[in-house]
């Protein structure tokens, strides 16, 4: 059994790229410090539409390829051993991207599924589900996403900096650690998703809740979880009329 975060990014710098490419390697290293001394015995780097090879890692850990994808519909993460270098941003649908994992001998997964974000809704066969380590997805919304589509859940940290590695992370069923056996463990079903679920955790889960719904990027509470069923409304899922109403109606 092996414990990896599956969702973490090296560019702490968005909106200047250059700097960002200069930072990566830096960004990696501090990533992976962080999530060894954390107790963790790999950590996979999902960058958004792009993947680099960053020379880290030892027989102690490992530093696993990765990319977080940004398709027609929202965000999905391709963990394995040949994930692409560059992928366009907002040209693959969901159906596109799983297909392109599995060809390289990758897993797919569907990120932070409730957050601005419909690949959920996408008919693609995904290999698993994850449990976003910011929280500001329903944790029974997901439970019943992977249930509907009989999916396994991860679990990813979608650290952005180093304190934030391993807040969420994935149990691996598996002999050896190597993004072979990752993959595979996902596509099987051999994973286990885990959450820090510790004051300051949920403090931290709080803000970012309150941050992304400023920028409209949540979905909100419904009968049900969007996408899933009837929509909320519908005549269907209407409560059942009470007791005096129903006699109300008959006289």
């Amino acid at each position: 059994m092996f414990t990896v975060d599956l969702h973490s990014h090296t560019r702490f710098f968005h909106g200047f790229p250059g700097l960002g490419r200069a930072f990566d390697p830096v960004g990696a290293r501090l990533l992976a410090r962080t999530a060894e001394y954390r107790g963790l015995d790999g950590v996979v780097t999902t960058n958004h539409d792009y993947y680099r090879d960053f020379g880290l890692g030892d027989e102690s850990f490992a530093v696993l390829p990765g990319i977080e994808v940004t398709t027609t519909k929202g965000h999905a993460l391709v963990v394995g051993p040949n994930p692409p270098e560059r992928t366009p941003k907002g040209e693959l649908t969901p159906q596109q991207v799983v297909e392109m994992a599995h060809d390289r001998g990758c897993a797919a997964i569907i990120a932070h599924p409730f957050r601005n974000s419909t690949v959920r809704e996408a008919d693609a066969e995904f290999d698993a589900i994850e449990v976003n380590g910011k929280g500001t997805d329903p944790a029974e919304w997901v439970e019943q996403l992977a249930r509907d589509r009989d999916l396994p859940l991860v679990g990813g940290s979608d650290a952005h900096y180093p304190v934030e590695v391993g807040r969420a992370y994935t149990e691996v069923e598996a002999d050896e650690l190597t993004p072979e056996s990752v993959a595979a463990a996902i596509r099987d079903g051999r994973v286990t998703p885990r959450v820090d679920r510790s004051p300051s955790q949920q403090l931290l889960r709080r803000a970012y809740a309150a941050i992304h719904s400023q920028k409209g990027w949540l979905e909100h509470p419904a009968p049900e979880p969007p996408g899933l069923g009837t929509p909320p409304g519908e005549e269907e899922n209407a409560p059942p009329p009470r007791e005096a109403e129903t006699r109300d109606s008959s006289r």
